[in-house]
């Protein structure tokens, strides 16, 4: 029986000729990952155990990005105790506040992660690196210690889900609305600790941001990773940028999936999570006016160059309307930079947003950006659980950068069609 790309992967990692769903298996890693929320725990889990070093300090990526620039006393002392953590086994990819960024748009555009890894984080929405054709998956911060001591990691091989992907996306139809519509199809837990495995003629026609944005939100179906195959879309943005030399998998002909789900691009449509839940979508075709208080354009979701050129086209010479607050967040300081150089920032700015500093913030309610009782925001973010970014009495829309800059404008939430 053949195997899927996932699982020759892990295969390989594992030393194995041949794994099947459902095997358990101890596989090395390429790279671990922990953020200044998750990598305390960790550090604490091998002090608590004597460890005293690392398996390798080139493969230990610690991204100070959930609370920085630090928004209290608590968020200070756990980067302060990562920073040590860094500084004591000369961690190569450390990264804090001026060379940051947004840790799973970061680890990407900095060639850290590349094509045939095995990858685990400490952080839900490590499953982003998939769209590089990595297997890359999220673990609590005792696996990440366990992790940055030993380089292996223990797995059950996930079965698989093949979602074929045929056309070719119109005008203000993004990834993000690819992977909201295939949610919105399976459930939250429609691919629960299945690996996700994205085929089809019409993958040409996404975005290496594209990519990102699917892959990063298989977690919110359950999966336990997604996967793009490695075409020239992917080389061309690994060449050059890749710090490894990297490996390219492909799936066995007669490779084994529990089932297959169809996407035509042509047929997608911009479309929204309602609250309080990702599967809970709509069209925009099919929503009344809701007034919103709040947009967020950016997370590890929809912070990248293509989010802020897209929203960028949309309030171009235009204001925000009144009473709505607009919070714009580049990803990474390499981002923030070319939003500067191309004028994107003043284009922001002038028509009435704000722009932050990489940083995950709002997203998981961490600081700019916390919704009060009653509120409601559109987000371009991952997750609309209730108190997600706030208060519990709140709503989080989750949308497009398009979606999210037309609602902005018209202080509800608005086809960028009609913009």
């Amino acid at each position: 029986m053949g195997m899927t790309m996932t699982q020759k992967i892990l295969a390989a990692h594992a030393g194995l000729d041949n794994v099947v769903a459902g095997q358990l298996i101890n596989a090395k890693l390429d790279m671990v990952l922990g953020n200044d929320v998750t990598s305390p725990v960790a550090i604490n889990e091998m002090e608590k155990f004597g460890i005293d070093k690392v398996f390798d300090k080139t493969r230990i990526s610690l991204v100070m990005d959930h609370f920085t620039p630090n928004k209290d006393i608590q968020s200070a002392q756990n980067c302060k105790q990562v920073r040590e953590f860094a500084k004591k086994y000369d961690i190569l990819h450390y990264y804090d506040v001026g060379n940051m960024g947004i840790e799973h748009a970061l680890l990407p555009e900095q060639g850290i992660v590349t094509c045939g890894d095995c990858i685990i984080g400490a952080d839900s929405h490590t499953c982003t690196y998939g769209a590089l054709g990595a297997f890359s998956t999220g673990v609590g911060s005792t696996d990440m210690a366990a992790g940055m001591a030993t380089g292996m990691a223990w797995f059950k091989v996930p079965s698989a889900i093949k979602v074929v992907v045929t056309g070719n996306k119109n005008k203000y139809v993004s990834g993000k609305d690819v992977v909201l519509h295939l949610i919105g199809e399976i459930g939250v837990d429609g691919a629960l600790y299945k690996s996700l495995e994205f085929v089809g003629d019409g993958i040409k026609n996404l975005s290496m941001d594209d990519r990102l944005t699917i892959a990063n939100m298989a977690i919110e179906c359950g999966a336990k990773n997604g996967i793009f195959p490695v075409d020239e879309v992917t080389l061309e943005y690994v060449n050059g940028r890749s710090q490894r030399e990297y490996k390219v998998f492909e799936a066995d002909e007669d490779a084994e999936y529990d089932s297959v789900i169809e996407i035509d691009l042509n047929t997608l449509r911009p479309t929204v999570a309602f609250p309080h839940l990702p599967e809970n979508t709509k069209t925009i075709d099919e929503i009344d006016e809701i007034k919103i208080d709040q947009v967020v354009i950016g997370s590890c979701t929809n912070g990248r160059m293509q989010d802020m050129r897209e929203a960028a086209e949309i309030l171009k010479g235009k204001k925000v309307a009144k009473g709505v607050r607009v919070i714009v967040i580049p990803a990474t300081q390499q981002i923030y930079l070319n939003c500067i150089k191309e004028g994107l920032a003043e284009i922001f700015v002038k028509a009435g947003a704000i722009v932050s500093t990489p940083t995950c913030g709002p997203c998981l309610g961490g600081h700019m950006g916390i919704l009060a009782k009653g509120e409601r925001a559109v987000s371009t973010s991952n997750r609309n659980f209730v108190g997600r970014m706030g208060h519990t009495e709140s709503e989080i829309y989750l949308a497009s950068p398009a979606v999210a800059a037309a609602s902005a404008i018209r202080g509800y939430i608005a086809n960028p069609e009609e913009i």
